[in-house]
């Protein structure tokens, strides 16, 4: 054996922390998305006219400059009745959960979510505890309110409730929601509010009366920045003190600074979206019906549909349609269900016709 070798095989190679070797990973399959998007809930659209106007006015010095996220927090929280010390933007809602971890869980810390849910709670909780107590749903999908209200501990200190929630599109009531963070005080709840714009009831004007209710909303979905990553925390005070305390200062970049006062102005717009969205929603549950596909009602900007054993080959005949759709079959509980995302009137339309088309092709037949 060489000494070259020998010192190769002697070396000894830094490994990173348990937790990250441990931990899950997230893969997003976003290879090859150059036809209709029904696949990862974004708008099917464009994000508000005054946002392109905006982006095209942007200079060559403004670039050079490092982005100033504070000015920007006080105009987002003027708009959603808050105060400025009440709000944090973030790099997406994937960067606010990152920072929750970060800022609230220790390692002997418990934290608590309902699955199936957004994968990337495992990814964030596991970087810091080993200890993710999940809640499975049932049958129906619906959030297991009194199973989870079982699960707190005295040493539960995070607890993440999506509403609505992806993939299935099921929503938590206000009054469960407040019993949860009424039930552990001694922990921080979430409430992630990412399709809020398609249900429209929210937890944000009890902030103010609930000191452990943090709230995450997003910019990517009905708003259309999803290319931007820009989203946001909002909750009391001390906590958000707490949270900016573990932030980059630049960690929203300055196009999406620069665009975000104008799309939340842009309300005309956002009813617009959210519109063709709750029509197309209707229209699709109608139409998987007809076709004796069994779904899920939605509160989201998508629909969780259960085709069984064909799911992979359904995905794969949609593309080739030109329209892309999400397997979910890996998600706890999900096993042969497809998500297919709502967009504007006419991407429904498209949408469906292929599902037509696509279903006879794989010779899918509804389960008896």
């Amino acid at each position: 054996m060489s000494l070259a070798t020998d010192l190769v095989t002697d070396r000894k190679i830094v490994q990173p922390r348990k937790a990250v070797l441990e931990m899950p990973e997230y893969h997003p399959p976003l290879a090859g998305r150059d036809a209709l998007r029904l696949d990862f809930n974004e708008n099917t659209f464009a994000p508000s006219p005054r946002v392109v106007e905006k982006l095209l006015a942007l200079t060559a010095e403004g670039l050079t400059k490092y982005p100033e996220r504070e000015p920007v927090e006080r105009v987002v929280a003027t708009h959603f009745g808050l105060k400025t010390e009440e709000v944090l933007l973030t790099n997406g809602v994937d960067e606010a959960i990152h920072l929750m971890c970060v800022a609230f869980l220790e390692a002997d810390d418990e934290a608590l979510i309902a699955t199936p849910t957004f994968f990337m709670y495992d990814v964030s909780i596991k970087m810091m505890t080993p200890h993710l107590r999940k809640v499975q749903a049932d049958a129906t999908m619906e959030f297991p309110f009194e199973r989870f209200m079982s699960a707190i501990t005295d040493k539960t200190k995070l607890i993440i409730v999506a509403s609505p929630n992806n993939p299935t599109g099921a929503t938590v009531s206000k009054e469960h929601l407040l019993a949860i963070a009424a039930a552990a005080p001694h922990a921080v709840l979430m409430v992630d509010e990412a399709y809020y714009h398609f249900h429209g009831e929210s937890i944000l004007e009890d902030l103010s009366t609930v000191p452990n209710v943090i709230v995450a909303r997003t910019f990517s979905k009905a708003y259309g920045l999803a290319s931007l990553r820009v989203g946001l925390l909002a909750g009391n005070a001390a906590l958000l003190k707490s949270l900016r305390k573990v932030s980059s200062p630049y960690n929203v970049n300055g196009v999406a600074l620069a665009c975000l006062p104008v799309a939340v102005a842009d309300e005309e717009y956002l009813s617009w979206y959210t519109e063709q969205v709750r029509i197309g929603r209707q229209r699709m549950m109608d139409g998987l019906r007809e076709l004796g596909v069994p779904f899920f009602p939605s509160h989201a900007n998508f629909v969780l549909m259960n085709i069984g054993p064909k799911h992979a080959a359904l995905v794969g005949a949609m593309r080739r349609q030109g329209v892309l759709l999400r397997d979910r079959s890996t998600d706890p509980g999900c096993d042969g269900f497809v998500r297919i995302t709502i967009g504007i009137e006419e991407h429904v339309t498209r949408g469906l016709d292929a599902l037509k088309t696509s279903l006879q092709e794989i010779e899918w037949s509804a389960a008896v």
